[in-house]
């Protein structure tokens, strides 16, 4: 459903209740002002021209003047929805006033309906907008709405700072109207913090710039200034400066002021005791205030009469355009026909293409399987391979170990027979030559060099990092104790290799232990594994 439609349907809801009490209204409503619907239609058909001008800023202007006159009528749901539409037409970021205005506006709606946190999140937007465009006037206005707003909740020592602050930046542009107006907010404060001098010097200052200007502004600081006389215990000077309001509001036929004039007036006889005319003063407010309310009401129902009317022409419009619509919509049928044997040949030949396409990719990904198992197998190879080689390293190990031995027990050997051959050798000094020779022969390092090399191509950085975590450097035998621990071997078969006791490897392990960083209850043997 269009929007137009959903605003047809919402506000067809309404017609029988607005036709009836904009009848009932118009009957004895002095101000019923039928001048409402010109301007709504003024400001409507402005907003749809310049909607074809394709200008995002007077697309947004037209918005917020149709925004204030919803204001004013006393539609803030429609106001805010207008001005919300405004600001999506200006950038917040772009050198543009107008944000800083929707802004405000937007929170003087929110003010109006006390909701006041709310709107002083519109004015302190609007404030750093102006702010960073250097927009003195923006800033002026802003800091007035922010300071009404903390005079609202109470919070007078804020408000006088935001309006002494907004005076300040209105003198600076000498603008007499934002002069007048702060002087008045001020004032106000004064009055509700019982400083009666203070608030009529302020009431003062702002009634010299609207002296004998016959507006609505006039009749509301007469009234203002007649209040403080009347507080202060001045009833004279009240009731002339009330009845001065009272004419000026007669003047202008504003039925809020006229109202507000009679109840002052009413309070001041009451005060000197003239108790009948207070009564007389106190029935003409009322009779003002029932006159303004109805006037109020019929403007707004005459309004919403009015968008009704509207809304409904524009859906007629509207359903003429979907009507013709589906009217053209038939007669493309009969074209839609001549191209569907094409669309279909069309749709064939891409299906066989598509059919194609996925014969293709499923061979590539067959073939992307074959390599991945290919991968596979040569991983595995390579695994075996590895698997080869440290095999192939532990039995070069221990060929290496039985070299040794076998090595040494040849020589014996050969000594053994060369003694058992010679009979009148003295056997007890060869043999002690023979140990001699067993000892010269275990201390030779050339054994250990081989050994050293195979374990370096088996282990190639163990040495390196063995070194560099010691705390301080390794002896050669220490060296040695640790390589054998890195093949985990058993002190025993340690203590046969090095040709030492047990006893002196566990000494030899427990000083290793102490070079290195280990911990105490992680043993020895893994350490050296893992590294």
């Amino acid at each position: 459903m269009t929007p137009t439609l959903r605003n047809f349907f919402r506000f067809s809801l309404l017609l029988a209740s607005i036709a009836i009490c904009r009848g009932q209204m118009e009957e004895g409503s002095p101000s019923f002002d039928r001048r409402m619907d010109s301007t709504f239609f003024r400001l409507k058909a402005n907003l749809e021209k310049v909607k074809l001008q394709s200008s995002p800023r007077k697309v947004a202007l037209g918005h917020l003047e149709l925004g204030e006159f919803y204001s004013k009528t006393g539609l803030y749901s429609e106001a805010v929805d207008q001005y919300n539409k405004a600001i999506e037409f200006v950038d917040s970021n772009t050198n543009d006033t107008l944000y800083a205005i929707l802004n405000n506006s937007i929170g003087k709606v929110h003010l109006s309906l006390n909701k006041f946190e709310m709107a002083k999140q519109f004015f302190d937007e609007g404030l750093r907008s102006s702010d960073n465009l250097g927009y003195i006037q923006g800033q002026a206005v802003s800091k007035g709405l922010i300071g009404s707003c903390y005079e609202k909740q109470g919070e007078y020592l804020q408000a006088l700072n935001y309006q002494k602050e907004s005076l300040a930046l209105f003198v600076k542009l000498e603008n007499d109207n934002g002069i007048s107006m702060v002087n008045e907010n001020i004032g106000s404060i004064y009055e509700d913090l019982g400083q009666y001098d203070r608030a009529y010097e302020y009431f003062a200052k702002s009634y010299g710039y609207l002296k004998d200007k016959g507006s609505r502004e006039e009749a509301n600081l007469l009234n203002n200034l007649g209040d403080i006389y009347r507080k202060q215990g001045n009833y004279d000077q009240s009731i002339d400066y009330t009845q001065k309001a009272l004419l000026v509001a007669d003047g202008i036929h504003d039925y809020h002021q006229l109202e507000s004039a009679n109840k002052d007036l009413s309070k001041a006889y009451a005060l000197i005791g003239k108790y009948k005319e207070a009564h007389k003063h106190l029935m003409e407010a009322e009779k003002y205030n029932k006159a303004w309310l109805q006037a109020h009401n019929t403007n707004q129902l005459n309004v919403l009469q009015t968008i009704y009317e509207t809304n409904k022409k524009e859906t007629e419009i509207q359903l003429l355009k979907e009507q013709n619509k589906v009217n053209r919509a038939n007669q493309n049928l009969l074209w839609v026909a001549l191209f569907a044997i094409a669309a279909i040949l069309t749709i064939l030949y891409s299906y066989m293409g598509r059919k194609r396409k996925a014969k293709l990719k499923l061979q590539e990904y067959r073939q992307r399987t074959l390599k991945a198992e290919l991968e596979k197998k040569e991983y595995e190879e390579k695994n075996l391979q590895r698997e080869i080689k440290l095999k192939t390293a532990a039995l070069s190990r221990y060929s290496l170990h039985l070299s040794q031995k076998n090595k040494i027990l040849l020589d014996l050997s050969n000594t053994l027979r060369n003694i058992a051959s010679r009979k009148n050798m003295d056997s007890s000094i060869k043999i002690k030559d023979l140990a001699k020779e067993i000892d010269f022969n275990l201390q030779q390092e050339h054994e250990w060099d081989e050994f050293m090399n195979f374990f370096k191509e088996i282990h190639p950085d163990f040495i390196k990092k063995l070194s560099a975590l010691s705390e301080s450097n390794l002896s050669p035998a220490e060296m040695r104790l640790g390589m054998l621990l890195r093949l985990n071997l058993t002190s025993k078969e340690i203590a046969s290799i090095l040709r030492v006791t047990p006893d002196s490897v566990r000494v030899a392990r427990y000083r290793l232990r102490k070079k290195l960083p280990i911990d105490q209850k992680e043993e020895l043997v893994n350490f050296m594994v893992d590294l």
